[in-house]
């Protein structure tokens, strides 16, 4: 960074730090010279003299009509609207045009105002000059900008991934800007080694180290929107293994809805897990939102918003966000409703405040709208939180989940799709247990019902939900850490939201009773190489005997009811469906007249205030269920309410 301090900057620099209005003043008053200087040196250049006074004379109007006339002419042609420091073809283009229209102009002046003497080739020479004058005056004024920047600006220098159109326009915008200084090229193609791309070097990725020590490169820009997922990890990969930011334009899309090539973001968590996407299938999500009234049960939570959005964009009749937090309905209504306005788009919109467990609030809502599908999303996911509040996780989850379930199927909604959760195979904790029970009861109900299609999808962690890894791990970076990671060896299953809401809605749309679906996490994910990837991609370094000054990654223990490894099926009984991401799992059921009894038995626990035969109960529930901790439930009276958490 030692050959890009700022000194002090120069009282000239501060000219080009005025404001647009008084740039395009002096941009038309050097106009104003210009074009009477360039008629001078078209009569000059003609006749070899510095003041053909003969010739001169005659043609005085034409020196105070030229100017006015190109200035005119320029305002037309937007040359004053262009912003010189990223002056290019166009605004040359706009000289050009505006220079030969003017020496028309001239040549037909001299004919009608008869001037004479006046040589025919003194258009063509004014021309040539005005295009010097004035377009090599802009370029000027450009390249002493940067060369300001350059050196009277403090900035990082970078090296952009990708010499490509992309790279060569985030060069050009980083150029004029104040916070970077491209200083070269990289990329994989061996054709390109060496050579130049807009007055850059296209350097290789194994020669980064020594262009962080000679050039104090910082960070590493990506400027490849167009490639899939898939490389992108590669690369990032790649990358992961030098010590420099990574930071990316933005995609495709972004850029289309109007972000800029130079708005950099930080690489996102899915950037590094490299899943291919696969487009949705809109015939699928039709099929349960086209035209109908969809309820979302947690609307204002991660998974909930997103489904939320989804549907908006797949022309439902209304949408009815059901939430008990009022701060999150508020939100996603908010979000919706700008969506809905912006677009003009004819669909009803309904926030509604309640809990899933009230009964008579539930029916009157899927009564009044008359609910055509059901996306039940509200649940407690948090595995501590609810390890410590045993009750309120079976009630809100297994419970509220029977109580909505019930209801669907008296009003004869068409699909019911329940969010479950990997953690509901042979759990070690209570959430993922209360998820396992809340499966059965819709299990059950699916033999009962003949109206309602009830189905559910279980899938892993997703990226970005509220208690999620990685805007911890983000934040814990920022602050130089410790990263704090449970153990050494867990592993987890990551998807999108989007990604996640979007199978959903297209896995309710398979559904033909009792269906429990599986969506195709890709790859567990070991959650230490993803801080270690994130800490270098931050541009950090890992805590080692040789960085002694590095982040360090802490290891906290497992958490109350947490495992080391995540399932997504409980048997081998696993077929495809209609979609390469979504299969069908064939789970075993609970008897009816047990299943009831055992919720009967849970009800009375809880009026009992027995945590532990709840919990028990679960187990009898829950095929696999192995309590990996105590039971804690610090609201509970008796022998539970005395255990402490550790």
């Amino acid at each position: 960074m030692e050959g890009y301090q700022a000194p002090s900057s120069p009282p000239h620099y501060r000219v080009l730090t005025l404001g647009r209005q008084y740039k395009k003043v002096i941009m038309v008053l050097a106009d104003l010279l210009f074009l009477p200087l360039a008629l001078w040196s078209g009569y000059a250049l003609r006749l070899a003299e510095w003041w053909p006074s003969s010739y001169l004379e005659p043609a005085l109007i034409l020196f105070v009509m030229t100017p006015l006339l190109g200035v005119l002419i320029f305002m037309r042609l937007g040359l004053y609207r262009a912003v010189v420091r990223f002056m290019g073809a166009q605004a040359i283009l706009a000289v050009i045009k505006g220079v030969v229209l003017l020496a028309v102009l001239i040549w037909a002046g001299a004919i009608l105002l008869e001037i004479d003497p006046f040589p025919r080739s003194v258009p063509v020479n004014f021309a040539l000059a005005a295009m010097v004058y004035v377009g090599g005056s802009r370029l000027l004024v450009r390249n002493y900008y940067h060369w300001l920047l350059r050196n009277y600006v403090e900035k990082e220098p970078v090296l952009i991934y990708g010499a490509g159109g992309s790279g060569v326009q985030l060069a050009t915008a980083l150029v004029g800007g104040a916070e970077y200084v491209p200083v070269g090229f990289l990329d994989d193609e061996p054709s390109l080694k060496k050579s130049t791309v807009a007055g850059l070097t296209v350097y290789q990725v194994n020669e980064l180290n020594q262009l962080i020590a000679l050039r104090g490169v910082t960070h590493v820009l990506l400027a490849m929107p167009s490639i899939d997922q898939v490389r992108k990890s590669q690369i990032l990969s790649a990358l992961a293994d030098y010590p420099v930011h990574v930071k990316t334009m933005p995609s495709l899309p972004e850029m289309v809805n109007g972000e800029r090539v130079d708005q950099l973001r930080d690489v996102e968590p899915e950037d590094l897990l490299g899943r291919a996407s696969v487009p949705p299938n809109r015939s699928l999500i039709a099929k349960s939102v086209n035209e109908k009234v969809v309820l979302v049960s947690g609307a204002g939570g991660s998974i909930g918003s997103e489904i939320c959005r989804q549907v908006l964009t797949s022309n439902p009749k209304t949408i009815v966000l059901y939430e008990l937090n009022e701060f999150s309905l508020y939100s996603i209504e908010r979000e919706l409703s700008d969506i809905i306005l912006a677009d003009g788009l004819d669909i009803s919109l309904f926030p509604v405040l309640g809990s899933v467990l009230d009964a008579e609030r539930v029916d009157r809502v899927i009564k009044r709208f008359s609910v055509n599908t059901i996306y039940h999303a509200a649940a407690y996911k948090h595995v501590p939180m609810v390890e410590h509040n045993v009750f309120e996780g079976i009630r809100n989850n297994a419970l509220g989940t029977k109580v909505i379930a019930e209801l669907a199927m008296e009003n004869s909604v068409e699909r019911f799709v329940l969010i479950s959760t990997d953690k509901a195979v042979r759990p070690t904790n209570v959430m993922g247990a209360t998820k396992r029970l809340a499966e059965l009861i819709l299990q059950d109900l699916s033999v009962r019902a003949s109206k309602t299609i009830f189905s559910m999808v279980r899938f892993g962690n997703v990226l970005g939900s509220s208690g999620s890894v990685v805007p911890l791990f983000r934040e814990q970076i920022s602050e130089g850490g410790p990263v704090t990671v449970t153990h050494s060896e867990i592993t987890r299953f990551f998807m999108t939201i989007p990604e996640a809401a979007s199978l959903v809605i297209q896995a309710g749309s398979m559904a033909k009773g009792g269906d429990v679906f599986v969506l195709d996490m890709g790859e567990p994910v070991k959650i230490t190489e993803l801080a270690e990837q994130m800490i270098r991609l931050m541009g950090k370094e890992v805590q080692s005997p040789q960085c002694p000054d590095g982040i360090e990654i802490a290891y906290s223990g497992l958490r109350p009811g947490e495992k080391l490894y995540e399932e997504l099926l409980i048997g081998d009984d696993v077929v495809g469906s209609e979609h390469p991401k979504i299969m069908r799992a064939h789970e075993e059921m609970l008897p009816a007249k047990q299943l009831e009894e055992i919720l009967n038995e849970i009800k009375i626990a809880h009026r009992m205030n027995d945590a532990a035969t709840a919990r028990l109960l679960l187990e009898k529930a829950v095929t696999g269920f192995s309590p990996s901790s105590p039971v804690v439930d610090w609201l509970v009276q008796g022998e539970t309410s005395s255990n402490s958490v550790h």
